[in-house]
């Protein structure tokens, strides 16, 4: 059994959480972000994310008469989503926001 927790940036972590709700494309996660993240780097970031398996995506189909590229939406995989939660329980264990055991 593998106990490492993966590697989670700042920005996947960001990422991650916005994702938990709803998926999104990319400039709606800079927008939601409030300043968080940055145009040129969220598809970068994303990219890498589903390297790793955190995330998935799907091409939005275009709306009857739509003209342009249609939208790559994402949303977190289950594996994104443990590691999130991963990650926000060795945060509140660091700061000692853990529930005592009885």
């Amino acid at each position: 059994m593998n106990d490492h927790l993966p590697r989670l940036s700042r920005t996947e972590h960001l990422i991650l959480s916005l994702l938990a709700d709803d998926e999104s494309f990319g400039l709606e996660l800079v927008e939601r972000s409030k300043g968080g993240l940055k145009r040129g780097t969220v598809y970068v970031t994303l990219a890498r994310m589903q390297e790793k398996g955190f995330v998935e995506s799907r091409t939005e189909a275009l709306p009857p008469g739509g003209i342009g590229l249609p939208r790559r939406l994402y949303r977190p995989t289950a594996h994104g989503l443990r590691v999130l939660r991963a990650w926000a329980l060795a945060a509140r264990s660091m700061s000692g926001n853990l529930p005592q055991e009885a």
